[in-house]
């Protein structure tokens, strides 16, 4: 008997949750969130509603309030009211919601965004017996790229471009306008830095970053890199010099045999009138 009233008070609580388990709801937003929206496009949310057959809707609602602020007021988006494919209505011309419970999901769309729609949108199911479930997925504006730079580290041959603020920045380099190659440099996986592999470090190194609403850039330049022409001029110039010293010396030697020369037939010459007059 002391087994049973055991077991009893154990199996309790379970029974009494089971009719709770069997109306349960699982609610997400399919989009992963943050989702970013340019300006004069479409905003479109989807929300899958999973529920037990046995558990129905009385109605979902979508509400926008602020990202941040102590007290954020929620603004009502769309209602829809009852089940299956239900009408809902939007508090704006330029807000459209649908509910189908046939397929499980509820989808909300903002034509022709502006950044004051930005925001912590809620989608919120509520039973027929009264229990709410919600859930949230942050919106912001889709923003260009903005100042752009580029710093170089001198003792371990880098450059590395920054950028502000824009959304979705892609990274790219270009050396004397055209695309970086393994002889100049080595880019990292993430595309923000550049190590320098050539040597010397001369030329013009471009940071290109760009997202749906254009790019923009920023260029460190080097000193001027000597092309082939001028380092075979630099070349045939130290070569000229150095055969106008060696003529140079030879004349100057040629000369000063001539001039020894001349020397010793003078005294020669001499000692013999000497030679005469004794």
């Amino acid at each position: 008997m002391e087994v049973l009233c055991v077991l009893s008070w154990r199996v309790a609580p379970l029974l009494l949750l089971l009719p709770c388990a069997s109306k349960s709801l699982n609610l997400r937003v399919l989009n992963e969130g943050p989702v970013h929206v340019i300006p004069g496009s479409n905003l479109l949310l989807r929300a899958r509603i999973e529920s037990t057959p046995g558990d129905k809707l009385s109605m979902v609602t979508w509400e926008r309030e602020a990202e941040t602020g102590s007290t954020p007021n929620r603004l009502v988006l769309a209602t829809c009211q009852g089940s299956g494919p239900s009408p809902c209505t939007g508090t704006r011309p330029n807000v459209l919601a649908n509910v189908n419970v046939g397929e499980e999901e509820s989808t909300l769309q903002i034509s022709g965004y502006v950044p004051e729609d930005g925001g912590d949108y809620i989608v919120t199911v509520t039973h027929q017996n009264g229990n709410q479930t919600s859930a949230r997925c942050i919106v912001r504006e889709y923003e260009a790229v903005h100042h752009v730079s580029v710093s170089i580290n001198m003792s371990h041959s880098l450059l590395v471009c920054g950028e502000a603020w824009g959304t979705d920045p892609h990274f790219s380099w270009l050396y004397n306008r055209v695309a970086v190659t393994q002889t100049v440099g080595q880019v990292s996986q993430d595309g923000t830095t550049l190590r320098i592999t050539q040597s010397p470090i001369c030329g013009r190194f471009t940071c290109m970053v760009q997202n749906q609403l254009g790019y923009a850039t920023a260029t460190y330049t080097a000193a001027e890199c000597e092309t082939e022409e001028e380092h075979s001029g630099a070349i045939a110039a130290v070569v000229c010099v150095l055969l106008l010293l060696v003529c140079g010396a030879l004349l100057g030697l040629l000369f000063w045999w001539r001039y020894r020369r001349s020397g010793h037939a003078r005294e020669r010459l001499r000692e013999h009138v000497d030679e005469q007059l004794h």
